[in-house]
């Protein structure tokens, strides 16, 4: 009897073999582990053979048209806690189970990656780099504004804006805050203010999105806010790309409002170099590494070798997501 098949997906980091002992799998399974994005064709025929799918997050778009072409597949497990791109409904109707993992350090890894974003934007690092080491810098390009006393405006005061918060208050900023159900009381306990999402838009030095995705929520930021911003602004996404409408983010910045973005999340990851905001003088992006540190991912995989060992013992499985 053969083994049963299991496809471990976009494995970017070349780490979920070395973060975690899969003996145990290894074992009664064929592990196939997917270092590429795969798409189209090659995404349908790697998983065609799959009894078990793993997915690092939403890297993957996992939805009904793909599932149902996957006439083997049993299971699905996805790393963290909460995934966009996968249609749990397609997967509940022909009974296929959901795990999840747990988190590691993710809240103080985005908000290291939040303020390094805000801080390279800030001291306009990459261009002074990019001009010393050519050669090109001016004693006159190196002057740059100071945080303390500027307005910071964060859209989302969870436990990642309410992070950045505390960092803010260290640099002396005043804090501003706004959510769809924010109130003063929850503003002012975690030292901010609450204000109007028009207000927090049009007087932030700084503005940083860290909102949960959803229909209020898309497209939050569009052509009406850029045109609002400051002049002098720094708009910074380390939460969910659909927040920001980026075709109307890429035509604002061209005209100088706001000054800079510093992006650590796109529509289309990993993000083509032919994308809209990629190349763009005054965007500093990354390649959605907020979440990405060795303790996050030690036990995203982790926590995936024990759930697929108990999976193929027959017992009873963990962190099934609910329906």
């Amino acid at each position: 009897m053969s083994k049963p098949i299991i496809v471990v997906l976009d494995d970017f980091e070349r780490v979920a073999r070395d973060y975690a002992d899969w003996s145990s799998v290894d074992a009664k399974a064929e592990v196939r582990v997917y270092r590429e994005a795969l798409r189209g064709q090659a995404l349908l025929d790697a998983l065609l053979p799959a009894s078990a799918v793993v997915l690092m997050r939403d890297r993957t778009p996992f939805l009904a048209d793909l599932i149902e072409k996957l006439p083997n597949l049993k299971l699905v497990h996805f790393t963290g806690t909460r995934n966009g791109a996968l249609d749990t409904k397609a997967l509940a109707a022909r009974g296929i189970p959901v795990l999840h993992t747990g988190w590691g350090p993710n809240k103080d890894a985005t908000t290291e990656m939040t303020w390094a974003l805000i801080l390279a934007a800030q001291k306009r690092l990459v261009s002074q780099h990019n001009a010393l080491l050519h050669g090109t810098w001016r004693p006159h390009d190196m002057l740059s504004p100071v945080l303390h006393g500027q307005r910071i405006g964060i859209a989302g005061l969870g436990e990642i804006g309410g992070r950045v918060a505390n960092v803010a208050k260290a640099f002396g900023m005043e804090v501003v805050t706004w959510s769809p159900n924010m109130t003063q009381e929850r503003a002012a306990a975690k030292g901010a203010t609450s204000v109007s999402f028009d207000e927090l838009v049009a007087t932030s030095h700084i503005i940083t999105a860290h909102l949960v995705l959803g229909p209020t929520t898309r497209n939050l930021f569009g052509a009406a806010q850029f045109a609002a911003m400051r002049r002098d602004s720094i708009f910074v996404n380390t939460s969910r790309a659909g927040l920001v409408d980026e075709a109307a983010l890429a035509t604002a910045l061209k005209s100088g409002r706001p000054a800079m973005a510093a992006l650590d999340v796109f529509s289309e990851e990993p993000v083509p170099t032919t994308h809209a905001l990629v190349g763009l003088p005054n965007v500093i992006h990354t390649p959605h590494l907020g979440f990405v540190c060795e303790p996050v991912f030690r036990k995203f995989y982790g926590d995936v070798v024990e759930a697929l060992t108990l999976w193929l013992d027959g017992k009873p499985l963990p962190r099934v997501l609910a329906a």
